[in-house]
């Protein structure tokens, strides 16, 4: 989901130097119950995570790499690379939709896992988070991040309450021409895009919705005064009254603002939508183990390792962007996280702003869509 910066960390307990890699990038000399590579999104790959795995596991040569999108991630694995990775942590939909299917990944152990589910948050406790699960009940990941994802705004200049009630329809309003930015997320446009034309980007568009959907990508992207891929350029503008709002962001976008006291800085999602009277999308990243034919020890103990209330909170306070963790349902976690934290990822909210979203899912008609939002986004 997420375009910002990346790291790619490797060491050993000691933290000394790069390993000598073998063919395919695979660690040369590790015994496998004493190595763990894990492909994932930024946060999961510094040292406040993988520092205290080091500890607990003196010796263990740990590499974790972070990617640049899902579809980048997966293609890795398709490419043979499910003989180098242990882990993969993606957004909700590949793991039963696509890893899970093309026996990319495999099962989690049940009576291992089933009882984190008891700790998280009512909606991925009560039932289980049902995107965790195959068809056949088989447990493909475990969830930890995550955070609803439409659009941001100063509340100096636009009230919650105002832009809750219009939705996507402010960025249609002719008094808004010139008064936002565009954060060039494609796959995220193209969705919310999609929501702002009254169309499902889940199920397949074409004919009149495809022109409706190109009218109102040209709109979007013809009234805005700002593009830019970068989320701090977009919350300064935001903050030095460049812009009022941008579309295509959320709690992950806006909590570093708000975390440095930029508090107007407000990640919003509809009161409604086009899709089951729902506006929002909410994203959540689940941790698989790869189907790996030489498979490491460490990999089910490092999923076991992130439910810690420490490291749920290194995950939800790392890399410069902050979220919401599913564990939050444990008080052990909650004890984590200070007043100013919580306000930064608007915890406030998060209930109903989960009420009023959609899971993100893949989008079906992406190759023809993208086309139209790139001749827009060129003019």
């Amino acid at each position: 989901m997420r375009l910002t910066r990346r790291q790619f960390t490797v060491g050993t307990a000691s933290g000394a130097g790069l390993l000598a890699l073998g063919p395919m990038g695979r660690l040369a000399h590790a015994a496998r119950n004493d190595e763990l590579n894990i492909l994932c999104w930024e946060g999961y790959n510094t040292d406040q995570v993988l520092g205290p795995f080091r500890s607990d596991h003196p010796g263990a040569r740990v590499r974790a790499e972070s990617g640049t999108s899902d579809p980048d991630m997966i293609n890795k694995l398709r490419a043979g690379e499910v003989r180098v990775w242990d882990l993969i942590n993606v957004n909700q939909p590949w793991a039963r939709d696509q890893l899970y299917p093309e026996g990319l990944i495999r099962p989690l152990d049940k009576e291992r896992f089933m009882p984190y589910f008891d700790n998280m948050l009512p909606e991925f406790s009560n039932p289980p988070y049902p995107l965790s699960f195959a068809e056949n009940g088989d447990l493909l990941g475990m969830p930890q991040r995550y955070g609803p994802f439409s659009f941001v705004v100063n509340t100096d200049r636009i009230s919650r309450e105002t832009a809750e009630n219009e939705g996507w329809n402010l960025f249609l309003d002719p008094a808004m021409q010139g008064r936002y930015g565009v954060l060039t997320y494609q796959n995220w446009n193209i969705i919310h895009m999609c929501l702002t034309a009254g169309l499902d980007p889940f199920a397949p568009v074409a004919g009149a919705d495809m022109e409706q959907f190109e009218k109102v990508a040209g709109q979007i992207f013809g009234n805005a005064r700002l593009l830019a891929g970068d989320l701090v350029q977009m919350n300064l503008a935001l903050i030095n009254g460049e812009i009022d709002a941008y579309f295509t962001g959320g709690t992950y976008t806006a909590s570093p603002a708000r975390l440095d006291g930029a508090t107007n800085i407000r990640a919003i999602t509809p009161q409604s939508g086009p899709v089951d009277g729902k506006g929002g999308v909410v994203w959540v990243e689940l941790t698989s183990v790869v189907n790996n034919p030489d498979p490491s020890s460490l990999a089910p103990e490092f999923l076991e390792f992130v439910q810690r209330p420490d490291i749920c909170h290194a995950v939800a306070f790392s890399e410069g962007t902050y979220n919401p963790v599913a564990q939050m349902g444990d008080d052990a976690v909650m004890a984590r996280f200070s007043a100013r934290e919580l306000d930064a990822i608007q915890y406030d909210s998060l209930d109903e702003e989960m009420s009023r979203s959609l899971d993100y899912q893949v989008v079906p008609s992406y190759n023809e869509l993208n086309t139209a939002y790139s001749a827009a986004k060129r003019g």
